[in-house]
């Protein structure tokens, strides 16, 4: 019974990267929620997974993905920290894997939340007093990390975002692939699971700048 499984989950995986790598339009003609449907909205916003980057509620967010999904604040001790909800399990047809929403909300918001919160699930994470959830719901999500089920590779990245405007190489192992129209910073990591991190592109130049701040190369990927 466990080879059967594990034969089912090594098909559903090959399915979906089959589909993230195919530049098919069609086959996004029924599935919405795809990981490369980012909309470019008339007033500078992207909407990605159905969420609009810093319009959007945590609440609202829910009612179009579900309430299967953990909020808590994780930070590091003596950091404020970031207020995250967290899907273990997100998938829009054969797609699948982890997301992450990081809500907006004020630094002194956070801080009375963390004094309230306790800890659970390692020394990092806190989760929220329930009189604090309400306003967590009411916090719009400003930025979206997604971590695919599957490893993508430069080619596979390419097929479906297009050329990147910049290429900054963090670590040897760990590359961002900047889109800064789209407000994306695909992450490349040899040594750990990629990202999709979708920011609003009104706040992709500070993302660009702290980039730009740490040890790394840069490169202008050449247009084929």
């Amino acid at each position: 019974m466990k080879t059967i499984i594990a034969v089912f989950i090594a098909i559903l995986l090959a399915v979906g990267l089959l589909f993230f790598n195919s530049n098919k339009p069609d086959n996004d003609a029924i599935i919405t929620g795809l990981p490369w449907q980012i909309d470019i909205l008339p007033e500078g916003k992207t909407r990605v997974f159905g969420i609009t980057l810093g319009q959007t509620t945590l609440s609202e967010a829910i009612a179009l993905l579900g309430d299967d999904l953990d909020v808590a604040i994780i930070a590091a001790p003596y950091e404020t920290g970031a207020l995250e909800a967290y899907y273990s399990h997100y998938s829009a047809g054969p797609i699948t894997g982890k997301l992450f929403l990081i809500l907006d909300i004020a630094p002194e918001a956070l801080t009375s939340m963390r004094e309230r919160a306790f800890q659970d699930g390692g020394m990092r994470r806190y989760r929220l007093h329930p009189d604090d959830l309400p306003v967590a719901y009411m916090a719009p999500v400003s930025t979206i990390n997604f971590l695919p089920s599957f490893n993508l590779d430069e080619e596979i990245a390419q097929n479906r975002f297009g050329v990147p405007n910049e290429i900054i190489q963090v670590r040897a192992e760990e590359k961002h692939f900047l889109y800064p129209d789209m407000g994306l910073d695909l992450i490349l990591n040899e040594n750990g699971k990629e990202i999709l991190q979708y920011l609003s592109p009104g706040e992709f130049s500070t993302h660009r700048a702290r980039l730009q701040s740490l040890p790394a190369t840069r490169e202008k990927p050449e247009v084929p």
